[in-house]
């Protein structure tokens, strides 16, 4: 059994959370909390295998919640928040970056036509993070561990990045790119695997976090240095010999959309050896198949390690199947990244600023 704990302002919320996940047969609910205080009480004496947390709670928000918990008693956390709402957007983020694991929508009005199909995504997300394994947060911790080549690298003139990241991405996304100058020379390309409706807030949570200019990629956006693309719901993310974006609607490709494997895959057809595709922490393999043609093309693929990551299936995957170049603490990305900018040969465009 998975043992969960809840934590819920809203009444009605609270009694369809009771209801859906003790309906499920593998989970147990071990207790409910009314604010973040509750929360944080509760897991010391409940000592769930998962927490449901809410992002906007009276006294204590979710954030701060989820903080104290890793530092106290560390527990798998997902929050549930109001993606209608940017003060709980915001707050949702920041609670990732403090440690929770994954984000999701509330539940919508039981008439809606997604109504059944959000439940069964919410049980089956806290049955998935029951099963990781979260480390206690503390005060900075020594220098990481050092790089260390998995494939002899090559010479670098990378003139695009494009990465994957689901699981724990939007706190690693934000230390990378909180890493970066304000002038990095090069566009950034994201898949960020995230519940439908939150990626305009992370987005807008990036922008605070970093000196880039972070937008969601739209069709036919001209490649800029300096800015980074993020794909939206529901179509994959891709650039045309143009150098411009290009989305496209088509079917989900290994049950994803938008793709990592289609991002990268194009980025290789029309920068070949220029490219760089880099995997950070997170559940499953999308974008795995498409390293092959990075690979192929002379481009260069990097991971987050292990000891770093909240999930190493992503990244554990394609470094089992050989398809990696360097393998790197979150730590030292940021300065790869710069590193592989260094020889240089050309850029997208010549534009300066942001596009």
């Amino acid at each position: 059994m998975i043992r969960v704990l809840i934590a819920e302002d809203s009444s009605t919320v609270r009694e369809l959370l009771i209801t859906v996940l003790g309906a499920d047969p593998e989970i147990e609910i071990v207790g409910v909390a009314k604010n973040g205080h509750e929360a944080i009480e509760m897991t010391k004496q409940q000592r769930p295998d998962v927490v449901a947390m809410d992002a906007h709670m009276p006294g204590m928000d979710g954030f701060e919640a989820t903080k104290q918990i890793m530092i106290e008693t560390p527990t798998p956390i997902v929050i549930v928040s109001g993606s209608a709402d940017v003060h709980d957007v915001n707050i949702s983020m920041n609670a990732l970056r403090a440690g929770a694991l994954a984000l999701l929508a509330k539940p919508p009005e039981v008439n809606a036509s997604n109504f059944r199909e959000s439940l069964a995504h919410l049980a089956a997300t806290i049955k998935a993070m029951a099963g990781v394994k979260v480390v206690r947060h503390r005060q900075p911790r020594a220098l990481p561990l050092p790089a260390h080549a998995v494939n002899p690298l090559k010479p670098a003139h990378v003139c695009i990045i494009a990465i994957v990241a689901s699981t724990g991405g939007p706190a690693a996304l934000a230390r990378i790119l909180g890493d970066l100058p304000a002038q990095f020379p090069l566009p950034i390309l994201i898949v960020q695997h995230i519940s439908s409706g939150f990626v305009g807030g992370l987005v807008a949570w990036l922008n605070t976090v970093c000196s880039l200019h972070v937008k969601v990629a739209g069709n036919g956006d001209l490649l800029t240095n300096s800015t980074v693309y993020v794909a939206d719901d529901g179509a994959h993310l891709g650039v045309g010999a143009d150098f411009r974006i290009k989305l496209d609607h088509g079917g989900p490709i290994g049950g994803f959309r938008p793709s990592a494997t289609h991002l990268f895959k194009s980025v290789a057809s029309v920068f070949g050896s220029s490219s760089a595709a880099l995997l950070l922490t997170g559940m499953g393999q999308d974008g795995v198949d498409g390293l092959g043609a990075v690979r192929s093309a002379g481009g260069s693929v990097l991971a987050q390690d292990e000891a770093s990551s909240i999930v190493f299936g992503i990244a554990g995957t394609a470094i089992a199947a050989g398809l990696v170049d360097e393998v790197l603490p979150l730590t030292a990305i940021g300065g790869r990244l710069m590193k592989m900018t260094a020889n240089r040969d050309a850029t997208p465009n010549k534009e300066e600023g942001r596009g």
